[in-house]
């Protein structure tokens, strides 16, 4: 069974009034198990509000609704009675920019188990363990009760990254991991997806098209147009393959434009 399945998925900005805007239309997306999915497109497209949508992020800005069916091992985590948090727990998320919590290096690692009651036999072990899952042990573990702060960009995002699999999720999501950092951290941070994709499902936004090709199994193309029937410019999914095709041989000629340099 699929990791996540998006069928015809629709998002919708301030639902019910006049200004409402149509952010995308028509997503279908498969993402397998064990599988490195980056999503890649111009600027405006939707690839981050897919990206929100497939942990529920976007339910926390009021007036957005979601119709189609966004699916967690065949579970719609849309329905009613499912648990937003769990989902998150599950289906964790990296943002942007590294946004470790004001508290020690020790315990931003240990404050997602905490709140969402996972049973730990031993913390400690658990925060070593999160630590050296994000190549970033060795460089802490003589500092673990100092502030977060205290770290480097990069660093500060390995430990979110630690942080996010400290609750033992199956996907993660990350959206332009790099795109705040120097080129040797976005190298680290790299180099850390690649061993990731051993033992999580990975869905990227990013904007480096050979970030893209360097660590993705497949990718998926975004782009913004007018579509019949929802006025402004929204976000469609052009196409979706392997990514040794999408950047040798796309199917689509907008594919090619953008990877190219032509547009976006």
């Amino acid at each position: 069974m699929s990791a996540v399945e998006v069928t015809g998925v629709d998002k919708i900005f301030n639902a019910g009034k006049v200004a409402q805007v149509d952010a995308l239309v028509g997503i279908d997306l498969v993402v397998e198990p064990g599988e490195f999915v980056s999503l890649i497109g111009p600027s405006g497209c939707g690839k981050s509000t897919v990206l929100r949508a497939l942990n529920r992020m976007n339910d926390l800005i009021p007036g957005t609704r979601v119709t189609g069916t966004i699916a967690y091992h065949g579970m719609d985590i849309y329905a009613k009675d499912v648990d937003a948090i769990e989902v998150r727990r599950r289906i964790g998320m990296v943002f942007q920019k590294p946004n470790p919590f004001p508290k020690s290096i020790y315990d931003n690692i240990a404050y997602g188990p905490k709140v969402t009651g996972m049973k730990v036999s031993n913390m400690d072990d658990l925060v070593e363990e999160s630590l050296r899952g994000a190549a970033l042990w060795d460089e802490v573990k003589d500092k673990l009760k100092q502030s977060a702060y205290g770290l480097s960009g990069g660093q500060q995002q390995r430990l979110c990254i630690a942080r996010t699999i400290a609750v033992k999720p199956e996907v993660i999501l990350m959206d332009e991991p790099c795109s705040a950092l120097d080129p040797i951290a976005t190298s680290r941070i790299e180099d850390l997806m690649i061993e990731l994709k051993q033992d999580y499902t990975i869905v990227i936004v990013t904007h480096n098209m050979q970030q893209a090709a360097r660590v993705a199994d497949r990718t998926a193309f975004f782009t913004a147009e007018a579509a019949e029937g929802h006025g402004d410019r929204t976000g469609h999914l052009v196409e979706f393959d392997e990514t040794t095709k999408i950047f040798s041989n796309p199917a689509d000629s907008r594919t090619e434009d953008y990877i190219s340099g032509r547009f976006g």
